[in-house]
């Protein structure tokens, strides 16, 4: 018995629970960038990169998912032992909750933003920061993600 189907199961939850955060939070950002623009449409690109911020969430889980199946032996290579593709699921646990929920505070913060920056242009870069102050917590969890996916290949359990 090995421990693929745990790799799967982890590469599954990074790849959906982030994908479901950038989704709504996109989505949430989208609707309010759409308002702006039905007002003043020469404002498309400094909305647009607010409305995208929220989406790196699901990125690093699709990356995580994917450096899971690649190095948890799912696409070619060793089959991990039940330890190895324990180890996989957790590792999926930090980006996968942690991109959900800061998915869904980045995009709070990107309308907020939007709307910021609809009422006074000279405002954008104060929203981005605070947009952006978000995504540290998404690096956070996908640097752990990460670590742990380059460590359990050498892990003897």
């Amino acid at each position: 018995m090995n421990g693929i189907f745990f790799a799967l199961l982890g590469a599954s939850i990074a790849t959906a629970l982030a994908g479901v955060g950038s989704a709504r939070g996109v989505g949430s950002a989208a609707q309010a960038a759409m308002g702006v623009l039905s007002e003043d449409s020469s404002k498309f690109g400094k909305m647009l990169v607010l409305t995208l911020l929220p989406g790196t969430q699901g990125l690093y889980g699709f990356i995580v998912g994917f450096l899971i199946l690649v190095s948890g032996g799912v696409l070619g290579g060793t089959a991990p032992t039940i330890g190895q593709g324990l180890a996989y699921f957790a590792a999926s646990l930090a980006i996968g909750i942690g991109g959900m929920i800061s998915g869904f505070a980045q995009g709070k913060a990107a309308v907020s933003g939007i709307a910021l920056s609809a009422k006074d242009d000279s405002n954008f870069s104060k929203a981005m920061v605070s947009v952006t102050l978000v995504e540290i917590y998404a690096l956070l969890s996908f640097i752990v993600s990460l670590l742990v996916v380059i460590t359990v290949p050498n892990l003897n359990i």
